[in-house]
This record gives structure tokens, sequence and C-alpha cells, in this order.
């Protein structure tokens, strides 16, 4: 399904055992993502690219999977994209696939406003082709004429993911694998530094969590405490998942009946459960990042 595998091509600073606090932290653009997912596999139920505006053709509309990942981004986002094309070696269904890609992207910016910017590099110069390949980008055509590329970086907080070659035969896919090298790079930015001070009911819920506090290590109360918020990220995910499913089929229902007012009522259902899984997603991601701030506060105080 991918493009070319997406993968790291540069990291600030080396992998240690933190590293998991790193990959817990994108449990919610994940979950966020599957159910965009399935609140999209209504509208666009035969894949590809779907055009929203009929006063404008050429505007790509993004699916609710892209919208949920891109409306819950706490940190910008640098979309790089490079379509360095020889005219005279590249098809033309290539250069018009980039301007489709293009568009793409420009839905993107368009989306997440000020939380994402797009970058374009289209000149055939030896800087740009270095700064193409400095970003994981795979150059071809060279043997004839000038080098080639035609691919995504995705930048946040010094992440980096690397789409390095796009093609117009897996153009159906480009869409989530651009989605999925954001969520990357967001998901391995360092952790956040925790809160200074700690609320009564994230003390109360760490003593309640682990009563045996002063036995337990901080790495290992850490550890309990992220286990107990991944049960309750499934639990709402799966509650979220058959909410969705029934309302899929009432509106699947309402299409085979020809009823307008009834596939409404479904879509509007669909839109609803979202919003609420989301909320709930986000409260459970907030009160653990809180819970665990005051499991080192009360580590540090302890005599």
């Amino acid at each position: 399904m991918n493009v070319l595998p997406a993968k790291n091509t540069e990291v600030a600073g080396r992998r240690h055992p933190g590293e998991h606090a790193r990959v817990w932290l994108i449990i919610p653009a994940l979950i966020f993502f599957l159910a965009g997912a399935a609140l999209s596999a209504v509208w666009f139920s035969r894949g590809g690219w779907h055009h929203s505006d009929a006063a404008n053709p050429a505007a790509v509309a993004l699916s609710g999977a892209t919208q949920a990942v891109l409306q819950h981004l706490d940190s910008p986002v640098e979309i790089r994209f490079y379509s360095m094309l020889d005219a005279s070696s590249v098809p033309e269904s290539v250069q018009a696939f980039a301007g489709r890609v293009d568009q793409l992207l420009a839905q993107y910016k368009q989306v997440a406003g000020d939380r994402v910017r797009v970058i374009r590099s289209t000149s055939l110069s030896r800087a740009s082709a270095k700064a193409a390949q400095a970003d994981g980008i795979t150059a071809f055509n060279n043997d004839k004429g000038d080098s080639c590329f035609l691919g995504i970086a995705v930048v946040c907080d010094g992440q980096k993911e690397s789409l390095p070659r796009l093609a117009p035969e897996w153009e159906q896919a480009l869409e989530p694998d651009v989605t999925r090298a954001i969520a990357r790079a967001v998901e391995a930015r360092p952790v956040a530094q925790p809160l200074a001070r700690a609320d009564t009911a994230s003390l109360d819920a760490v003593r309640k969590a682990i009563p045996n506090l002063d036995a337990v290590s901080l790495e290992a109360g850490t550890q309990i405490l992220r286990n107990a918020s991944l049960v309750q990220f499934q639990q709402a995910a799966e509650e979220m998942q058959a909410r969705v499913k029934d309302a899929e089929q009432r509106f699947i229902q309402a299409q085979g009946d020809q009823s307008e007012a009834a596939q409404q009522a479904a879509a509007e259902e669909l839109r609803k459960i979202q919003a609420e899984g989301t909320r709930k997603l986000q409260q459970i991601a907030q009160d653990s990042h809180a819970q665990i701030a005051a499991l080192q506060q009360l580590k540090k105080t302890a005599p």
C-alpha cells in the first residue's frame, strides 16, 4: 500500500529506554486516524481522491481520517515537496501526477492552517538536488539527463519522515501514506516536560492506581499508569468502533431505501460519534500526562 516505505532519515539524539514514552504519545493520533477512517469509509467506498468542489474540479477532498489527524496537531509540521522533473525525460503522465500531489498538499495546508507549512522545490539546481538527497528523496532518470526527484519529507520538531519516490501507480495510497508520515514525525518528538505542579485529582488517581507507591520505582510506576491509560484507550476505541459500525449500517440501509432524510441523520450521527470519541480520547491522554507528572512530583518529594 505504501508508495515506498516511509523511514526516519534524521533522528535527534540516540534512542534509549525512554523511547517507549515517545511510542506511547502516538496512540491518540493513531486512534484519531482509525476513527476518521471508519467515518470516511461511508463516504469514500472505492478509495482514491475525490473532488468536493464543483466550481473547482482541482480541489481535492481530504478523508475524515486525515482531517482528524491534522486538526489535532499540537506542533507545527513542515511538508517538503520535491517535484524536480526534467520535461525532456519525464513522461507527461508523471508530470500531471506531480501536479495532483501539489493540489493534495494544498488541501493539507488549507485544513491545518498554521499547523502545516508546505515548501515546494521545483528547481533542477545542484543545491536543490543536495537538499532532496539530504531529506531522503531518491533520484531517478540519472541516465537520461538531469537527476529528477519526486518525493515528500515531513518534519516536526527535528524529526523527519520521508516518502522517497512517489509514483502514479500508487496514487490511491498517497494520502494515507502522507498522513501516516505526519503521525510518525509527531510521534518521534522528545517527550514534553511534565507539569511543575500536579492537581489534587491527579495525585489521588496515582495513589489509587499504585497503592504501594513507596515500594514502586518511578519507571515502574510510570509504566503502570501508561498501561492503565492504554486499556482505557482500547476500551474507548472499541466502543467508538461499535457505534460507528451501527451508524454505518443505518446509513447503508437508508441508501437502499433511498431515504435522503435517513441518510443525513445517519451521517450526522457518525459525525457526532467521531466528535464525542475524539473528546474522550483527548481527555484520557490529558489525564494520563497529568498523572505521570503527579507521580514524578510525589517521587521527587518523597523522604
